[in-house]
């Protein structure tokens, strides 16, 4: 019986050398694909099957960690590679590409990481060389469009070869260890969810921030700003995995299912509120790791009006969460690089420590998916002692380390995960059409609000949190940032 194909557009990019190659070289380390399975790479650069395994060779002595590096294994792994060069504009191209796979009967799972405006050349080229057929599925890394007109203009151009049920969209952080822990923490702890609603949580925090600059990314940065980049995909993800309800099963239909409905819930941010519930910044000279940095422009190298910060106060307007904020934050040269959820608790409604001294602090739940990656409840403990001068209570974390709890257990990178899956055909990890359209069509809203109120990005230096007014955004709800 033929074996199965994974072919991978943008063979050669910068993703495949640190994430695609490593991940794929751990499944099969790990025994985990198919001894059968091969794995044929495709890019504009000239090379053979000899040339790219070489590439692939210095790409995983360079980002595989030192205890996975393996002669035997590597050899046999870089054995499994074929390559076949492409220019996907060209249609012409596609047959060969075709002839490299060879026999297809065993079915084929494509990973499409290319510059948007080759998406629907390269559907039409793979149709044609009959390389889309029913057991053929796709795979599809962002950006999936600018907005929701060119995302609806993609998606369509795929579906005329890839129905939705063969069509897998990648976001990433939903293949995070943290991110499905977040599931099981909701779901799988009676504990939490009587409180997980307007009664218990009084708001959420949602904050992607990074360190770095452009960082050889200039093209598709400026084009896009931070709520294109970040906030439509990776944050109203996790902001929907926190506040889904329930899914009858842990299936990819009914977990999708939960997360349109919050998607479609979140209220409209638009002319009428895009100034007073987001804000937008841009850095400029400052210092990052203790070194000095030029801003945004300086290395863009002209003059932009592209946000790198965003701010946002977002509701989700159903039963469950009426009246508690949703603050998302993220943003290029701030002081640390985390991706965290921060829930905070409702104060307990009556204090019996208030005549004894004791001072209450709401409890708090930090939910950490980078760097580190630990689940951290924080709550109040009295300190030993006699009491005679009254009660001191303090806050106290109870940890659960991730690497500590499952030492023996090794930490896998996202895209080993969501490989597999897409390898398996299980696309529970993969987001649906109508949950990018949902998402699309309310970032659509606050760009638009930011055009109808000439709102600009305001500089921050390098290093800070972002423009003085995200602060302020929190503060009038006598809030402060998890930072």
């Amino acid at each position: 019986m033929a074996c199965e194909t994974l072919l991978l557009f943008g063979a050669t990019g910068d993703l495949a050398r640190r994430m695609l190659l490593p991940s794929l070289y751990a499944l099969h380390a790990d025994g985990l694909i198919k001894d059968c399975l091969q794995i044929v790479g495709t890019a504009r650069s000239e090379l053979d099957d000899a040339g790219y395994r070489d590439f692939a060779k210095q790409a995983l002595e360079e980002f595989l960690p030192a205890d996975r590096k393996n002669g035997d294994l590597l050899g046999a792994f870089l054995d499994r590679l074929k390559y076949q060069p492409l220019d996907a504009s060209k249609p012409e191209g596609f047959p060969a590409l075709a002839e490299k796979i060879g026999d297809t009967s065993g079915g084929i799972a494509i990973f499409l990481s290319t510059a948007p405006f080759l998406f629907e050349p390269t559907i039409a080229g793979l149709k044609a060389a009959g390389l889309a057929g029913d057991n053929v599925r796709i795979g599809l890394e962002k950006p999936l469009g600018t907005d929701l007109a060119s995302s609806r203009e993609i998606n369509d151009a795929v579906a005329a070869a890839f129905p939705e049920e063969r069509t897998f969209r990648i976001d990433h952080y939903l293949g995070k260890e943290t991110v499905q822990n977040l599931m099981a923490l909701r779901f799988a702890n009676m504990m939490f969810e009587p409180l997980w609603n307007a009664n218990g949580i009084d708001h959420v925090q949602i904050t992607v921030s990074e360190t770095v600059g452009l960082e050889g990314r200039v093209g598709f940065y400026d084009g896009a700003g931070a709520i294109r980049d970040m906030v439509q995909n990776h944050m109203l993800q996790l902001l929907a995995l926190v506040a889904m309800e329930p899914p009858a099963d842990l299936n990819a239909t009914a977990v999708r299912d939960e997360k349109v409905k919050v998607l479609r819930s979140l209220r409209k941010i638009d002319s009428d509120s895009a100034a007073t519930h987001t804000v937008i910044g841009q850095y400029g000279p400052g210092a990052s790791k203790g070194e000095a940095v030029p801003g945004y422009t300086d290395e863009l190298g002209k003059p932009s009006d592209t946000e790198t910060f965003v701010a946002i106060k977002a509701h989700v307007d159903n039963w469950r969460w009426q009246g508690v904020p949703f603050y998302l934050r993220t943003g290029k040269r701030l002081p640390n690089r985390q991706s965290e959820i921060f829930i905070q608790f409702k104060k307990v409604p009556h204090s019996i420590f208030a005549n004894r001294g004791g001072r209450l602090t709401a409890n708090k739940l930090v939910i950490r998916l980078q760097p580190e990656e630990y689940i951290r409840l924080l709550v109040m403990a009295k300190e030993p002692g006699l009491d005679r001068e009254g009660i001191t209570l303090r806050e106290v974390p109870l940890d659960l380390s991730l690497t500590s709890a499952f030492a023996s257990t090794r930490r896998r990178i996202a895209y080993e995960r969501l490989l597999l899956d897409l390898i398996e055909g299980d696309p529970t990890l993969f987001v649906r059409r109508d949950e990018v359209e949902a998402q699309w069509e309310w970032v659509d809203a606050i760009r638009a609000g930011w055009a109808a109120n000439g709102m600009t990005p305001r500089e921050y230096g390098a290093g800070s949190w972002g423009p003085s007014a995200a602060i302020a955004l929190t503060e009038r709800d006598g809030v402060s940032w998890h930072d």
